[in-house]
């Protein structure tokens, strides 16, 4: 692969127009009162509430996996106990 078919141009001036797209942008992120310290700070607690949302959703679930099961399993267990009366009674 080419410098050039990856950069989409030549590599020097690619550089050249990030470079200054990214100090206009960090001039308006100055003016907003942005830090980088401060985004990277953000970007941890938005990935921190993911996180915790998602245990959050898997603790509702076993919850209501625990409620269902009490009934679930034992008639299951009855079921199949009954399951196994009859057909020792029809040999």
């Amino acid at each position: 692969m080419q410098g050039n078919q990856f950069f989409g141009g030549n590599p020097v001036g690619v550089l050249i127009r990030l470079a200054l797209l990214s100090v206009v942008v960090g001039v308006v992120l100055s003016a907003l009162d942005i830090t980088p310290w401060d985004f990277l700070h953000r970007l941890d607690v938005m990935v921190r509430r993911i996180f915790d949302l998602g245990f959050a959703s898997l603790e509702w679930l076993l919850q209501y996996f625990l409620i269902g099961a009490v009934i679930v399993f034992p008639i299951w267990f009855i079921a199949r106990l009954i399951g196994m009366a009859r057909r020792s009674d029809k040999n």
